[in-house]
Order: structure tokens, then C-alpha cells, then sequence
């Protein structure tokens, strides 16, 4: 019987607490807090692969870029994605081999700089939704989308955010080598869900503005590689129906139904708990009798264990 394969999906309190300046840092700080629960997960002789999101971190490297743009030409969105994938998985892949060195777990761990090809017709390239870089007050945010040009939108609730097209993944090139590794080495792929790449006719790729959501990257990482498992951390214990109001009702348990039925009735926000429901649901509904969980970090082996989170099957 060959161990349990579990794709977890990273989300931005796991790379930076919240409110905490988005240094690197504060970063590899809360990066370490995070790999200990990777590292417990590997222990139980689960095989991982792990996806991470780069919102705040891709939108402050564009922004940096553009600052200097009088002195150093900015960078391509691409260009920023790619070196945000770069620096979070050395962060991820440095703390993680020490954890597990310290249980005496002697995988290898390695970052796989991801691209993702994407269709360059999907509509989500004329609805923007993916929120990037940091929070502003709404009249902070006005002003920068008047004097940038950017979309600014809220995001759930907890600050306004330039927001970006967020088109869904179709394939992962590097999928191959993904594969080879997998038996012997935890991966860090799709890091900020892959850089968003066209293909041409004649097989060539092309960077393209946009952020793919992690956790739709990591639905179709999960799908390709056979996982039992598709785990998405956030950061709440469980899904819940008309969140932070006085009706909220934390979810258990969803099946594929009732999960399109209430994103249909609107209860998930863009950009928030949305992709994840939609992740989820997408796994599950190509993949029957495996099943996707969605909790937050700190209850991830208790998730894992059924004590708590929102299981999504079929």
C-alpha cells in the first residue's frame, strides 16, 4: 500500500502574519513556524507537494520595481511572479530541510521554478480578482487606483487591494519532472499558483500579466499527480455561510452539490474563500472518492485526522 498523497496549499498567513511588514525577515520568521506542521505531515509518511501563494510578496516586488523605475527599467508582471517564486521557495525549502532534520526525517526538499500555461482568451483577463500586495484604507485606495491605473477592490472585508486577472491553470509544464521526483523529494511547485505562460502554435511559451490562484493551481497539481488528498490552509478553522456576521455557520462537511449550490447563491468571496470552495470542488468532482480539506495551518494535522476543518467530497 503506497503512502497517502497530499497536496497542500499554502495561503499568505503561512508566509507572513498578518499586519506584519512584508519583509523577507518577517517572512522566513513565520516560515518557520509554518514548515513545522509540513514537517509533522512528512513524519506520518504522507508524500507531499507543496503550493504557495504570493500575493502580498509579487505585489510589493512589482511596486518596488516601478519606484525605481527611473533608475532601473521595471520588470515584466511575469518577470516579478517568477522572482517571487524564487525567494518564497528557498525560504520554504531552507526552514522545511531543518525541521525535518531536526525529526530525523531525511527527505529531500527542493523548489521547482513552475510555469502554467493559461488561455489567453479567458475571460477572467476582463474581470480583475486576485488580490496582490498590500492593504490600503479605501480613500488610500481610490487615490492609487486614480493615480496608477490600478483596479482596487475590497477583499473580504479586511482591506482594499490592487486586484489582477486571475485566469484558471490548464497545465503545468514542468509537470514532468514533478513527477519524477515525487517518490523521493517534497517539491515546492506552482509557487503564487505558476507563472502564467501562453503557448503559442509553434510550442513557444510567453509571460503573461496575471496571477493564477494557488489553490486552483494546486487542484490541478493534485488532479494530475493522483493525489488522495487536496489540502488548502487558510486562515479559518472551517468554511462558513455568511461569514463574520452574526449568522455565520461554520461547515463541517460539504458535498459537491451543496458547494455548488452556495457559489451559486453567492456566499464565497472573489478572491477569498471562493477559489478555494471552487479548488476543492473541482478535485473532487474529477477524482470521486478522494477528498479535499480546507482548514487553517494550525489545525492541519487535526484536519488531517478528521477532528476539524471542512471536508469536501463527492
Amino acid at each position: 500500500m503506497r503512502p497517502t498523497r497530499i497536496v497542500v496549499a499554502l495561503g499568505g498567513n503561512a508566509l507572513l502574519q498578518r499586519g506584519a511588514p512584508a519583509t523577507a525577515e518577517n517572512q522566513l520568521e513565520r516560515i518557520y513556524q509554518t514548515v513545522e506542521y509540513i514537517a509533522e505531515m512528512s513524519c506520518r509518511d504522507n508524500e507531499l507537494a507543496i503550493v504557495h501563494g504570493n500575493g502580498p510578496q509579487v505585489g510589493n516586488i512589482v511596486l518596488a520595481s516601478e519606484t525605481a523605475a527611473d533608475v532601473v527599467p521595471a520588470m515584466p508582471f511575469d518577470v516579478c511572479g517568477a522572482m517571487s517564486q524564487g525567494y518564497i521557495g528557498y525560504h520554504i525549502q531552507q526552514a522545511l530541510r531543518y525541521a525535518l532534520d531536526k525529526k530525523c526525517r531525511y527527505v529531500p526538499v527542493v523548489s521547482i521554478i513552475t510555469q502554467v500555461v493559461v488561455d489567453k482568451k479567458d475571460p477572467a483577463f476582463n474581470n480583475p480578482t486576485k488580490p496582490i500586495g498590500p492593504y490600503y484604507s479605501e480613500e488610500e485606495a481610490e487615490i492609487i487606483g486614480r493615480e496608477k491605473g490600478y483596479t482596487m477592490a475590497d477583499d473580504a472585508g479586511r482591506g482594499w487591494r490592487r486586484v489582477v486577472a486571475s485566469p484558471m491553470p490548464q497545465r503545468i509544464v514542468e509537470f514532468s519532472c514533478l513527477k519524477e521526483l515525487w517518490d523521493t523529494t517534497i517539491v515546492i511547485t506552482a509557487g503564487g499558483g505558476g507563472i502564467p505562460v501562453t503557448e503559442a502554435e509553434d510550442g513557444s511559451l510567453h509571460g503573461i500579466a496575471a496571477v493564477i490562484d494557488k489553490d486552483l493551481a494546486a487542484a490541478r497539481l493534485a488532479n494530475d499527480i493522483e493525489a488522495d488528498v487536496l489540502m488548502i490552509l487558510t486562515e479559518v478553522d472551517r468554511v462558513a455561510l455568511n461569514f463574520n456576521t452574526p449568522e455565520q455557520q461554520d461547515l463541517d462537511h460539504l458535498t459537491v452539490a451543496e458547494a455548488e449550490k452556495f457559489m451559486a447563491e453567492g456566499h464565497f468571496a472573489p478572491g477569498s474563500m471562493l477559489p478555494k470552495i471552487q479548488a476543492a470542488t473541482m478535485y473532487v468532482k474529477e477524482n470521486p472518492g478522494k477528498k479535499a480539506i480546507i482548514t487553517s495551518l494550525f489545525k492541519s494535522i487535526e484536519a488531517l485526522d478528521g477532528k476539524t476543518g471542512t471536508l469536501i467530497t463527492d
